[in-house]
Protein backbone atom coordinates (compact mmCIF):
# COMPACT_ATOMS: atom_id res chain seq x y z
CA UNK A 1 0.00 0.00 0.00
CA UNK A 2 1.01 3.24 -0.49
CA UNK A 3 -0.24 7.22 0.01
CA UNK A 4 0.46 8.28 -3.59
CA UNK A 5 -2.27 5.57 -4.61
CA UNK A 6 -4.79 8.01 -3.24
CA UNK A 7 -3.32 10.79 -4.76
CA UNK A 8 -3.64 8.94 -8.38
CA UNK A 9 -7.43 7.52 -7.51
CA UNK A 10 -8.37 11.29 -7.16
CA UNK A 11 -6.54 12.23 -10.69
CA UNK A 12 -7.95 9.51 -12.57
CA UNK A 13 -6.28 8.87 -16.13
CA UNK A 14 -8.91 9.86 -18.85
CA UNK A 15 -9.01 7.18 -21.23
CA UNK A 16 -12.42 8.11 -22.77
CA UNK A 17 -13.88 11.44 -24.58
CA UNK A 18 -15.48 14.47 -23.19
CA UNK A 19 -17.04 17.14 -24.90
CA UNK A 20 -15.63 20.96 -24.25
CA UNK A 21 -18.54 22.85 -23.10
CA UNK A 22 -17.60 26.66 -24.09
CA UNK A 23 -19.37 30.11 -23.04
CA UNK A 24 -18.26 32.59 -25.56
CA UNK A 25 -14.55 31.88 -25.90
CA UNK A 26 -13.91 29.96 -22.67
CA UNK A 27 -14.22 26.73 -21.48
CA UNK A 28 -16.21 26.12 -18.16
CA UNK A 29 -16.68 22.33 -18.52
CA UNK A 30 -16.48 19.20 -19.64
CA UNK A 31 -19.45 16.72 -20.37
CA UNK A 32 -19.59 12.92 -21.91
CA UNK A 33 -20.73 12.80 -25.42
CA UNK A 34 -24.02 11.12 -23.86
CA UNK A 35 -24.91 13.58 -21.68
CA UNK A 36 -24.17 15.99 -24.50
CA UNK A 37 -26.69 15.10 -26.79
CA UNK A 38 -29.19 15.55 -23.33
CA UNK A 39 -27.91 18.92 -23.33
CA UNK A 40 -28.90 19.15 -27.08
CA UNK A 41 -32.65 19.50 -26.36
CA UNK A 42 -32.31 22.68 -24.67
CA UNK A 43 -31.20 24.63 -27.83
CA UNK A 44 -31.98 28.04 -26.24
CA UNK A 45 -29.16 27.41 -23.70
CA UNK A 46 -27.05 24.78 -25.81
CA UNK A 47 -25.91 23.76 -29.31
CA UNK A 48 -24.09 20.39 -29.03
CA UNK A 49 -21.93 19.06 -31.98
CA UNK A 50 -19.31 16.33 -32.14
CA UNK A 51 -16.38 18.98 -31.43
CA UNK A 52 -18.32 20.41 -28.36
CA UNK A 53 -21.01 22.17 -26.48
CA UNK A 54 -21.60 25.69 -26.79
CA UNK A 55 -23.73 28.40 -24.61
CA UNK A 56 -23.76 32.01 -25.99
CA UNK A 57 -21.90 34.70 -24.85
CA UNK A 58 -24.60 36.91 -24.60
CA UNK A 59 -26.35 34.61 -22.20
CA UNK A 60 -24.78 35.16 -19.09
CA UNK A 61 -25.48 35.83 -15.26
CA UNK A 62 -28.85 35.51 -13.67
CA UNK A 63 -30.66 34.95 -17.50
CA UNK A 64 -27.95 31.81 -17.89
CA UNK A 65 -28.42 30.97 -14.67
CA UNK A 66 -32.19 30.79 -14.54
CA UNK A 67 -32.20 28.94 -17.67
CA UNK A 68 -29.33 26.36 -16.69
CA UNK A 69 -31.87 25.59 -13.47
CA UNK A 70 -35.00 24.86 -15.83
CA UNK A 71 -32.58 22.12 -17.45
CA UNK A 72 -31.44 20.99 -13.77
CA UNK A 73 -34.93 20.54 -12.94
CA UNK A 74 -36.90 19.04 -15.92
CA UNK A 75 -33.33 16.67 -15.87
CA UNK A 76 -34.17 16.07 -11.91
CA UNK A 77 -37.74 15.43 -13.24
CA UNK A 78 -36.60 13.01 -16.19
CA UNK A 79 -34.93 10.56 -13.65
CA UNK A 80 -31.66 11.74 -15.64
CA UNK A 81 -30.07 13.35 -12.64
CA UNK A 82 -30.20 13.04 -9.01
CA UNK A 83 -32.67 15.75 -7.41
CA UNK A 84 -31.69 18.75 -7.03
CA UNK A 85 -29.41 19.71 -3.87
CA UNK A 86 -30.95 23.58 -3.47
CA UNK A 87 -27.10 24.51 -3.44
CA UNK A 88 -26.27 26.78 -6.09
CA UNK A 89 -22.41 26.15 -7.31
CA UNK A 90 -20.57 28.66 -9.22
CA UNK A 91 -19.57 28.49 -13.44
CA UNK A 92 -16.36 29.42 -13.13
CA UNK A 93 -13.11 29.10 -14.78
CA UNK A 94 -11.11 30.56 -12.51
CA UNK A 95 -12.46 31.73 -8.73
CA UNK A 96 -15.80 31.51 -7.38
CA UNK A 97 -15.63 35.19 -7.19
CA UNK A 98 -15.53 34.99 -11.30
CA UNK A 99 -18.74 32.77 -11.86
CA UNK A 100 -20.37 34.25 -14.62
CA UNK A 101 -23.43 32.19 -13.67
CA UNK A 102 -24.65 29.23 -11.43
CA UNK A 103 -26.38 25.94 -11.26
CA UNK A 104 -27.63 23.26 -8.63
CA UNK A 105 -24.48 21.33 -7.19
CA UNK A 106 -26.30 18.01 -8.61
CA UNK A 107 -25.36 19.16 -12.09
CA UNK A 108 -21.69 20.12 -11.39
CA UNK A 109 -20.09 16.62 -12.18
CA UNK A 110 -22.35 15.88 -15.41
CA UNK A 111 -21.17 19.61 -16.60
CA UNK A 112 -17.31 18.78 -15.61
CA UNK A 113 -17.26 22.46 -13.29
CA UNK A 114 -14.95 23.53 -11.74
CA UNK A 115 -16.28 23.02 -7.79
CA UNK A 116 -15.16 24.30 -4.40
CA UNK A 117 -15.04 22.69 -0.67
CA UNK A 118 -13.90 23.19 2.51
CA UNK A 119 -12.01 20.50 4.39
CA UNK A 120 -10.77 21.27 8.34
CA UNK A 121 -8.85 18.89 10.36
CA UNK A 122 -9.63 18.97 13.94
CA UNK A 123 -7.12 17.83 16.47
CA UNK A 124 -5.80 17.94 19.75
CA UNK A 125 -2.37 18.00 21.96
CA UNK A 126 -1.70 15.59 24.54
CA UNK A 127 1.70 15.99 25.39
CA UNK A 128 4.14 15.21 22.61
CA UNK A 129 1.18 13.52 20.84
CA UNK A 130 -0.95 14.42 17.98
CA UNK A 131 -4.36 13.15 18.28
CA UNK A 132 -7.13 13.86 15.20
CA UNK A 133 -11.30 13.68 15.56
CA UNK A 134 -12.16 11.77 12.53
CA UNK A 135 -16.12 11.09 12.29
CA UNK A 136 -17.48 8.34 10.24
CA UNK A 137 -20.27 9.40 7.94
CA UNK A 138 -24.00 8.22 8.15
CA UNK A 139 -25.18 5.02 6.39
CA UNK A 140 -27.96 7.03 4.75
CA UNK A 141 -25.02 9.21 2.79
CA UNK A 142 -25.78 8.92 -0.92
CA UNK A 143 -21.65 8.65 -1.46
CA UNK A 144 -19.14 7.06 0.40
CA UNK A 145 -21.99 5.73 2.89
CA UNK A 146 -20.22 4.74 6.48
CA UNK A 147 -16.76 6.08 5.16
CA UNK A 148 -14.36 7.91 7.63
CA UNK A 149 -14.53 12.08 6.89
CA UNK A 150 -12.27 14.91 8.53
CA UNK A 151 -13.82 16.34 11.45
CA UNK A 152 -15.52 18.65 8.74
CA UNK A 153 -16.02 18.87 5.62
CA UNK A 154 -18.76 20.39 2.93
CA UNK A 155 -19.27 21.79 -0.91
CA UNK A 156 -19.04 25.61 -1.01
CA UNK A 157 -22.35 27.10 -2.44
CA UNK A 158 -21.62 30.38 -4.32
CA UNK A 159 -22.54 33.26 -2.71
CA UNK A 160 -21.31 32.06 0.76
CA UNK A 161 -18.16 33.48 1.68
CA UNK A 162 -15.47 31.50 3.17
CA UNK A 163 -15.77 32.23 6.61
CA UNK A 164 -19.24 32.37 6.83
CA UNK A 165 -19.62 28.92 5.09
CA UNK A 166 -17.04 27.26 7.30
CA UNK A 167 -18.67 28.53 10.67
CA UNK A 168 -21.65 26.87 8.77
CA UNK A 169 -20.54 23.65 8.59
CA UNK A 170 -18.51 23.31 12.02
CA UNK A 171 -21.60 23.88 13.46
CA UNK A 172 -23.87 21.35 11.09
CA UNK A 173 -21.12 18.58 11.91
CA UNK A 174 -19.34 19.06 14.66
CA UNK A 175 -21.56 21.05 16.72
CA UNK A 176 -18.76 23.51 17.21
CA UNK A 177 -19.17 27.59 18.40
CA UNK A 178 -18.50 30.30 16.01
CA UNK A 179 -15.93 31.68 18.37
CA UNK A 180 -14.00 28.11 17.96
CA UNK A 181 -14.80 27.84 14.52
CA UNK A 182 -13.36 31.10 13.73
CA UNK A 183 -9.87 30.32 14.93
CA UNK A 184 -9.27 27.74 11.79
CA UNK A 185 -6.25 28.48 10.28
CA UNK A 186 -6.16 28.64 6.33
CA UNK A 187 -3.22 25.85 5.82
CA UNK A 188 -3.99 25.95 1.41
CA UNK A 189 -5.87 24.44 -0.93
CA UNK A 190 -5.53 20.96 -2.60
CA UNK A 191 -6.75 20.78 -6.64
CA UNK A 192 -7.70 17.20 -8.18
CA UNK A 193 -9.15 16.25 -11.28
CA UNK A 194 -11.29 13.05 -11.14
CA UNK A 195 -13.51 10.79 -13.64
CA UNK A 196 -17.12 9.64 -11.79
CA UNK A 197 -20.04 7.62 -12.92
CA UNK A 198 -21.58 11.02 -13.06
CA UNK A 199 -18.85 13.10 -14.74
CA UNK A 200 -15.62 14.70 -14.65
CA UNK A 201 -14.79 16.78 -11.75
CA UNK A 202 -12.33 19.05 -11.30
CA UNK A 203 -12.43 20.28 -7.70
CA UNK A 204 -10.47 22.27 -4.92
CA UNK A 205 -10.66 21.74 -1.39
CA UNK A 206 -10.04 24.97 0.92
CA UNK A 207 -8.03 23.29 3.99
CA UNK A 208 -7.93 24.46 7.48
CA UNK A 209 -5.95 22.75 10.80
CA UNK A 210 -7.56 23.74 14.14
CA UNK A 211 -6.23 22.57 17.31
CA UNK A 212 -9.01 21.95 19.56
CA UNK A 213 -9.03 22.39 23.35
CA UNK A 214 -8.77 19.34 25.15
CA UNK A 215 -12.26 18.88 26.54
CA UNK A 216 -13.98 19.21 22.72
CA UNK A 217 -16.50 16.87 22.03
CA UNK A 218 -17.62 16.88 18.28
CA UNK A 219 -20.99 16.86 18.08
CA UNK A 220 -23.76 16.15 14.77
CA UNK A 221 -26.37 18.47 14.18
CA UNK A 222 -27.45 17.63 10.59
CA UNK A 223 -27.79 13.79 10.82
CA UNK A 224 -24.56 13.65 8.35
CA UNK A 225 -22.47 12.04 10.61
CA UNK A 226 -22.79 8.32 12.66
CA UNK A 227 -19.82 8.74 15.28
CA UNK A 228 -16.59 10.70 16.18
CA UNK A 229 -13.12 8.96 17.33
CA UNK A 230 -10.21 10.49 18.34
CA UNK A 231 -7.50 8.34 17.14
CA UNK A 232 -3.38 8.84 17.51
CA UNK A 233 -2.08 10.46 14.64
CA UNK A 234 0.17 7.71 13.70
CA UNK A 235 -3.10 5.12 13.17
CA UNK A 236 -4.98 7.52 11.10
CA UNK A 237 -2.24 7.35 9.11
CA UNK A 238 -2.20 3.79 8.68
CA UNK A 239 -5.49 4.31 7.98
CA UNK A 240 -5.19 5.85 4.98
CA UNK A 241 -1.58 4.43 3.79
CA UNK A 242 -3.37 0.58 4.73
CA UNK A 243 -7.05 0.63 3.77
CA UNK A 244 -9.78 2.73 1.27
CA UNK A 245 -11.46 3.32 5.13
CA UNK A 246 -11.50 7.13 4.05
CA UNK A 247 -14.01 8.95 1.73
CA UNK A 248 -11.43 9.26 -0.98
CA UNK A 249 -10.96 12.74 -0.82
CA UNK A 250 -10.38 12.98 2.37
CA UNK A 251 -7.35 11.00 1.98
CA UNK A 252 -5.80 14.05 0.30
CA UNK A 253 -6.35 16.32 3.34
CA UNK A 254 -4.91 14.19 5.71
CA UNK A 255 -2.27 13.17 3.52
CA UNK A 256 -1.36 17.47 3.37
CA UNK A 257 -1.36 17.28 7.44
CA UNK A 258 1.02 14.80 7.21
CA UNK A 259 3.69 16.18 4.69
CA UNK A 260 2.98 19.98 6.60
CA UNK A 261 3.48 18.31 10.16
CA UNK A 262 7.02 16.19 8.93
CA UNK A 263 5.20 12.76 9.32
CA UNK A 264 5.69 12.40 5.70
CA UNK A 265 8.99 13.36 5.04
CA UNK A 266 11.86 13.15 1.85
CA UNK A 267 12.40 9.28 2.82
CA UNK A 268 9.03 8.20 1.37
CA UNK A 269 9.60 7.06 -2.13
CA UNK A 270 6.97 8.97 -3.32
CA UNK A 271 7.41 12.16 -1.70
CA UNK A 272 7.73 14.45 -4.36
CA UNK A 273 5.13 12.99 -6.64
CA UNK A 274 2.92 13.34 -3.46
CA UNK A 275 3.88 16.74 -2.62
CA UNK A 276 3.44 17.50 -6.57
CA UNK A 277 0.03 15.61 -7.09
CA UNK A 278 -1.66 17.29 -4.38
CA UNK A 279 -1.98 20.49 -6.43
CA UNK A 280 -2.65 19.31 -9.73
CA UNK A 281 -3.75 21.76 -12.61
CA UNK A 282 -7.01 21.66 -13.00
CA UNK A 283 -8.95 21.09 -16.13
CA UNK A 284 -9.21 18.22 -18.66
CA UNK A 285 -5.87 16.45 -19.76
CA UNK A 286 -4.77 17.23 -23.16
CA UNK A 287 -5.23 14.44 -25.58
CA UNK A 288 -1.14 13.72 -25.74
CA UNK A 289 -1.40 13.46 -22.17
CA UNK A 290 -4.05 10.83 -21.86
CA UNK A 291 -2.11 8.12 -24.33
Amino acid sequence: MSYMRHVEACNTKVDEPFLPWWIGETVYGWSRPAFGEILGSFPDVFDVNADGIRTSAELKGDELSQRLQRVAATLAEQGLVPALLNEPYPITAGGREEAVARVDRVMAAYLGLRSFGQHLNGYVRQGDRIMMWIARRARDRLIFPGALDNLVAGGLPVGVSLQDNLRKECWEEAGMSASLAQKAIPVGALSYNRVTERGFRPDVLYCYDLELPPDFEPGNTDGEVEEFMLLPIDEVAEIVHESDDFKLNCNLVIIDFLVRHGLIGPGDPDYLDIVGGLRAPLGMPSRESRL
